[in-house]
C-alpha cells in the first residue's frame, strides 16, 4: 500500500477546489466511511457555487410510450404490446395535458419513452407506420413541435440511445435532453446482473450518445443509479467518466443521484435497496467530484422524510416536480407537495426557488446553447440570471406583485427565522457595505442574485443605509416633462417613442414641435406649481447644436425661474458634432444660454456588449462617460439612470455601477440614480422575441437596494420611477434604500409609448399620500434637492387641469425652436 492510498480523508479532502477533486484522489474515496466529514466538505463546496439556493424544475410529466426493447430486471416504466391500451400517447392528448399543466405553472414537459420499441415490437411499427412515421423518435420530433407551437412548455427529452442525426432531429424541438448513464460498469450488463438482455443500457453506448450531445451543444442531463448490483468504486468511475465528457464538452448541467426502490413484479423485487448512509455518501462524493458548480439532484420522491439530509450531503437541486402527473417511473413514489418541498428545504436552511429544464449558465449563453427556435420562449421566461420569473409582475403593467417578495421586505427579523439563513457570504459583503467599503464586480453580482431570505438581508441593509444617509424623508419634485420631437433616426431596439419615415415601430404621426408650443407648455407648467422643465427628445435628423441652444433661450423667455433639466448625453454629443465644437465647449455655451442640469438618460446600460445589440448606432459607454464628465466640469449636475431587464444579465448591472461610481468619486457631480425598469409591452426588441420581459419584481427592488449599497458615500439620492415600478412597487422600494419618488410627470410620453399604464401625472397631494402610507415624510424638492420654492409649492396644490397639447406635425423643413416670425426655415 502506498502514500497516497494511506491518506488521510482530510487529506484527501485538501484537494478539493471550485472545480472538483482529482481522478486519483476521486478514487480513493471508494474505500473511505467517513460519510459525515464528506458530507461536510461537500456542503461547505455547494454552498460556494449556490449560496442558499435550492432549486426544482416545475414540469408534466409525458410517458410517450411504455414499449421498449430493453428488460431492465428493475423497471415498471417498461411494458409489452399485451399490457397497454395503446402504444404511443396520441398529440392531441399530449398537448391537452400540456395544457392543463402550463394553467398550472408548468415551464417543463418531461418526455419520458422506451428505447427504440419499434426494433422489437410489430405493434409498436403499426402504429408508428399509422401515424405516418418510421420511428418513436420521428414521433417525439414531430409531438415536441406541437407543444412549442401550441404552448410556452419546454420540453425535456430522455430519448435514450441517440445517434448525430436523431439529436439533430430533436434539437429545435428541446430546451434539453438526458440520458442516465445509471453505470459505467459493463459488469452490470452481465447474465443475471441487471442490464442483461438490454442492449442499450452498454455504457459505451450511453457515454457516446452524451458525448454527441456535447458536440451537438445540447444542455444535458444525466446520472447514476445507485444500489443495484454496483460497488462503490464503479460509482466513482461513473462519476469520472461524465466528468470527463463534461470537461470536453461542457454541456452536462445536472448530475442525478437516484436510488433503487424494489418494485413488485419485478426481478429485483426482492434486492436490498440502498440505505440513507449510502446514498448520503454518493451524493457528498458527486459533490466533491464536479466541484461547486455543477448541480447536483437527487428526486425527492425518493427520500420521503429525509430530504434536509440530502441538502447536507452538498445537494441543490430536487429535479422535476409535478403539480399534474405522477413519477411514471417510480408511480409508487408520489411528488411531495411544493409547500412541503418549501418547507423541508427551508429546514434545511435554504430557500426553495423555480429553475427551467435548461439551467442558468446555458440560458445565458442560449444563442450557443438553444436552436434559434427556443430562443423567444426561453427568453420569455426568463430573469438576467438565467432563472425563470416566478411572478406574472411586468413593469409598468396593473399586475399584482409578488407575494412572497412584499411579505420578505415587510417581515420584521425576528418573523425570518421560518426561512432559509441568510448565506454567510452576503452578510460580510453587507458589513463591508455598511463600512463603505468598495464593492467589486464578483462582489455587485452577488448581491443581484440574493434570494429568499438573502434577497430580504440586502433590502434590509439598504434601507437601514437610506435612513442613516437621508433619514425619513422622501422627496419629489413638481415637473413638466417635454419631449419636442418624436422624430429620430437611431434605431434603438429597446425604443417605442421615436417615429420617423422608416421607422420599423411607426405608431402614430411624427411631430415636431413649434417654440410656442413649447412655451406655452413651459408657462404652464410654472402656473401649476413646477420648479422644472424636463427637455429630451429623439434626434431629428434636422437638428443641430443650435437647436437645443434655441430650446433653452425659448425657455427662458418663456419662465425665467424655472429650472431646465434637459438634454441627454446623446443629444449634447450630437449638438456638439453637429457645430464642430468639443463637449466642453458647447457644454459652456448650453450653460450661459440657461441649462442648469442634464438628465442622465441615453445610458441604459454602460456596458458595450450589451449597447451593441440594444443600440448599437448611439454613443457607447466611453461617449456616455464624457459627456457627463464635461457636464460636471463645467458646473452642470446631473442624474445618472440604467435602463435594465431586456437583454442584459447581472456582469453588465455591475460594470454600470462601477462605471458610475467611478465618475461620481472623480467628479461629484451626479445628484441621484436612477433604475428604469425595461417596459416590453411595445418595445421592438421585445415584440421581435429577442429580449426577456423586463426584470422580474425581485431584481427591480434588488436593483434599487444595491445601488445603494453601491453608491454608498457618493450619491445619497436614489429614485424609484413609479410610472413603471406602480404603486406595490414604489411600497415595496421605500423598504428598499429609495428616498426619492422623481417627479409629478405632467405629460409623461415615453414610458407610456412602452406600454405602461400607471399614468401621466400625480398630483402633490397624491404623491404625499403614497409617501405617508409607507410611514414616511413628504418633502417637496427643486431638482437639486433643496426645498421647492414656497409659492411655486402652494400653486402646485391648486394646479387646473392641464390643456391639451398640440402635437405639431413635423414637415419637411426645419422648424426652429425660437418663437419669433422667422420659426421656419426652408430646407433644399
Amino acid at each position: 500500500m502506498n502514500a497516497v492510498q494511506t491518506m488521510t480523508v482530510e487529506s484527501l479532502l485538501a484537494d478539493v477546489g471550485d472545480h472538483g477533486m482529482s481522478a486519483e484522489h476521486a478514487l480513493l474515496l471508494a474505500n473511505r466511511s467517513e460519510t459525515q466529514a464528506l458530507m461536510l466538505a461537500a456542503a461547505a463546496l455547494r454552498d460556494r457555487g449556490f449560496y442558499n439556493g435550492v432549486s426544482y424544475s416545475r414540469k408534466v410529466f409525458i410517458p410517450l410510450t411504455h414499449l421498449c426493447r430493453d428488460v431492465c430486471h428493475y423497471c415498471t416504466f417498461a411494458k409489452t404490446p399485451k399490457k397497454i391500451q395503446q402504444a404511443y400517447l396520441p398529440v392531441e392528448q399530449v398537448l391537452a395535458q400540456v395544457k392543463v399543466a402550463e394553467s398550472m405553472g408548468c415551464k417543463e414537459a418531461l418526455f419520458t419513452l422506451g428505447e427504440k420499441p419499434e426494433l422489437r415490437y410489430k405493434a409498436a411499427r403499426d402504429a408508428l407506420a399509422a401515424m405516418g412515421f418510421a420511428s418513436t423518435l420521428e414521433y417525439l420530433a414531430e409531438v415536441a413541435a406541437r407543444v412549442l407551437a401550441e404552448t410556452n412548455v419546454l420540453p425535456h427529452i430522455n430519448a435514450g440511445c441517440m445517434d448525430d442525426a436523431e439529436i439533430a432531429m430533436l434539437r429545435p424541438v428541446s430546451a434539453s435532453m438526458g440520458i442516465m448513464l445509471e453505470s459505467a460498469s459493463s459488469r452490470l450488463c452481465e447474465k443475471g446482473m441487471p442490464h442483461y438482455g438490454s442492449p442499450d443500457k452498454d455504457p459505451a453506448l450511453r457515454l457516446e450518445t452524451i458525448a454527441r450531445a456535447g458536440r451537438a451543444m445540447v444542455p444535458f442531463t444525466s446520472g447514476i443509479l445507485i444500489g443495484i448490483g454496483e460497488t462503490r468504486l464503479e460509482r466513482v468511475e461513473s462519476l469520472l467518466a461524465l466528468r470527463e465528457l463534461h470537461h470536453r464538452y461542457g454541456h452536462i448541467q445536472e448530475i442525478i443521484v437516484q436510488n433503487f426502490r424494489a418494485k413488485p413484479n419485478t426481478k429485483m423485487a426482492s434486492a436490498p435497496e440502498p440505505d440513507l448512509n449510502e446514498l448520503l455518501w454518493t451524493i457528498a462524493v458527486a459533490r466533491l467530484i464536479f466541484g461547486a458548480q455543477m448541480s447536483i439532484q437527487a428526486p425527492p420522491n425518493l427520500s420521503p422524510g429525509v430530504l434536509p439530509q440530502l441538502v447536507a450531503a452538498g445537494l441543490n437541486d430536487w429535479g422535476g416536480v409535478s403539480p399534474l402527473t405522477p413519477d411514471f417511473v417510480n408511480p409508487e413514489a408520489p411528488w411531495p407537495h411544493l409547500e412541503t418541498l418549501t418547507k423541508e428545504t427551508a429546514g434545511a436552511g435554504k430557500h426553495l426557488h423555480e429553475r427551467l429544464t435548461i439551467y442558468p449558465q446555458y440560458v445565458r449563453d442560449y444563442t450557443r446553447w438553444l436552436d434559434p427556435a427556443l430562443h423567444t420562449k426561453v427568453l420569455h421566461y426568463s430573469d438576467a440570471q438565467g432563472l425563470p420569473k416566478e411572478e406574472c409582475w411586468v413593469a409598468g403593467q396593473d399586475i399584482d406583485a409578488p407575494t412572497a417578495e412584499l411579505n420578505l421586505l415587510r417581515a420584521e427579523p425576528e418573523l425570518l427565522k421560518n426561512y432559509a439563513q441568510v448565506s454567510a457570504d452576503i452578510n460580510l459583503l453587507l458589513e463591508r457595505a455598511l463600512r463603505v467599503e468598495a464593492l467589486s464586480e464578483d462582489d455587485i453580482v452577488r448581491l443581484f442574485s440574493a434570494r429568499g431570505s438573502d434577497f430580504s438581508a440586502v433590502c434590509r441593509a439598504a434601507d437601514q443605509l437610506r435612513q442613516q444617509r437621508c433619514g425619513e424623508q422622501v422627496s419629489y419634485v413638481v415637473t413638466r416633462n417635454i419631449n419636442y420631437t418624436n422624430v429620430c433616426y437611431f434605431k434603438c431596439q429597446f425604443c417605442a417613442f421615436s417615429k420617423g419615415k422608416l421607422s420599423e415601430n411607426l405608431r402614430g404621426r411624427p411631430y415636431d414641435l413649434s417654440g410656442e408650443e413649447i412655451s406655452r407648455r413651459a408657462l404652464e407648467a410654472w402656473q401649476r406649481g413646477a420648479s422644472e422643465v424636463c427637455m429630451q427628445g429623439g434626434i431629428h435628423p434636422e437638428y443641430t447644436g443650435q437647436t437645443y441652444l434655441d430650446i433653452v433661450a425659448t425657455l427662458r423667455a418663456a419662465t425665467p425661474d424655472m429650472h431646465i433639466h434637459a438634454f441627454s448625453p446623446l443629444e449634447v454629443w450630437q449638438g456638439a458634432e453637429t457645430l464642430g465644437l468639443d463637449l466642453e465647449t458647447y457644454l459652456h455655451r448650453l450653460k450661459e444660454a440657461g441649462l442648469h442640469t442634464l438628465p442622465g438618460t441615453a445610458a441604459e446600460v454602460l456596458d458595450d456588449e450589451v449597447r451593441a445589440v440594444l443600440c448599437p448606432d448611439k454613443i457607447n459607454t466611453e461617449q456616455w462617460l464624457a459627456v457627463m464628465a464635461a457636464a460636471h466640469k463645467v458646473g452642470l449636475r446631473s442624474t445618472a439612470t440604467i435602463m435594465y431587464g431586456h437583454v442584459d444579465n447581472y456582469q453588465s448591472w455591475a460594470r454600470h455601477l462601477l462605471r458610475v461610481r467611478r465618475l461620481q468619486s472623480q467628479t461629484g457631480g451626479f445628484t441621484e440614480f436612477v433604475p428604469l425598469p425595461f417596459v416590453p409591452a411595445e418595445a421592438p426588441i421585445y415584440l421581435k422575441g429577442k429580449s426577456r420581459r423586463g426584470p422580474s419584481f425581485r431584481e427591480a427592488v434588488l436593483m434599487h437596494a444595491v445601488s445603494r449599497l453601491v453608491f454608498n458615500g457618493l450619491i445619497d439620492n436614489i429614485q424609484a420611477s413609479w410610472v413603471k415600478m406602480g404603486e406595490q412597487g414604489v411600497e415595496a422600494l421605500l423598504n428598499a434604500g429609495v428616498n426619492d419618488l422623481g417627479g409629478t410627470l405632467m405629460n409623461e410620453t415615453i414610458t407610456r409609448a412602452a406600454g405602461a399604464v400607471h399614468g401621466q401625472e400625480t398630483a402633490p397631494e397624491l404623491m404625499e399620500a403614497r409617501i405617508r402610507r409607507a410611514g414616511r415624510v413628504p418633502f417637496q424638492r427643486n431638482t437639486l434637492y433643496g426645498a421647492a420654492d414656497p409659492q411655486q409649492s402652494q400653486r402646485s396644490r391648486v394646479a387646473a387641469p392641464l390643456a391639451d397639447v398640440v402635437n405639431t406635425p413635423a414637415l419637411k423643413y426645419e422648424r426652429s425652436k425660437l418663437t419669433s416670425d422667422e420659426g421656419l426655415i426652408a430646407v433644399e
